[in-house]
């Protein structure tokens, strides 16, 4: 994965009415933390972040005061009627370091004719790899499945140097029949039937 520059500047003002003027500034708190170093508090470009975190699990290098440090973000909070960012944990991380993430499961190919239906019963896998080689999402392929197919964790295909945090044996897709309905017309005529009889 592509490592994403950043420059942030030490946040020395807190409380709800700094962080109002800091997003006024259009610039957006944010916390770092990890490697058992005190916390530090800091602001970052607002657009340049936006941009940043549509890629899922993004590996930033981070400009502090002269001192390069590379991050992930673990928690993003948005505004939740407009969706500009308000805050953002980040996580520190060295290279060779692994994390564990989230990325998303992606599906190729058709499932067998017939009408079936795919359930996402998880829409993340959470895995743990390498912090400057995090995978943005995984695929795995539903080419064929019949209903009543399932697919687990450990049948997803990883990228080299990662491995699942989770059970492998837990569902992550599974195919299900489509319910067929009774048609309107017939549930209408039976009960036409039946008060003609009375």
């Amino acid at each position: 994965m592509a490592e994403l520059k950043l420059t942030a500047e030490t946040r020395t003002e807190f409380g709800k009415g700094a962080a109002r003027r800091t997003r006024r500034a259009g610039k957006v708190p944010a916390v770092i933390y990890g490697h058992g170093a005190d916390t530090v508090h800091v602001t970052l470009p607002g657009h340049d972040l936006m941009m940043a975190l549509k890629t899922a699990n993004v590996l930033i290098g981070l400009d502090l005061d002269g001192r390069q440090s590379l991050v992930i973000p673990k928690a993003v909070q948005r505004d939740p009627v407009k969706g500009f960012i308000e805050h953002v944990d980040l996580l520190a991380v060295k290279q060779g370091e692994k994390v564990t993430v989230e990325v998303a499961v992606h599906t190729e190919g058709e499932l067998a004719p017939g009408a079936n239906l795919l359930e996402h019963v998880l829409s993340t896998l959470t895995v743990e790899a390498e912090a400057t080689h995090i995978p943005e999402s995984v695929t795995v392929s539903i080419a064929g499945l019949d209903a009543g197919a399932s697919i687990l964790a450990k049948d997803i295909p990883l990228p080299s140097g990662t491995t699942l945090a989770i059970d492998e044996d837990a569902v992550v897709l599974q195919i299900l029949a489509a319910q067929a309905e009774e048609p309107a017309a017939d549930e209408a005529g039976e009960g036409e039937g039946a008060g003609a009889e009375a």
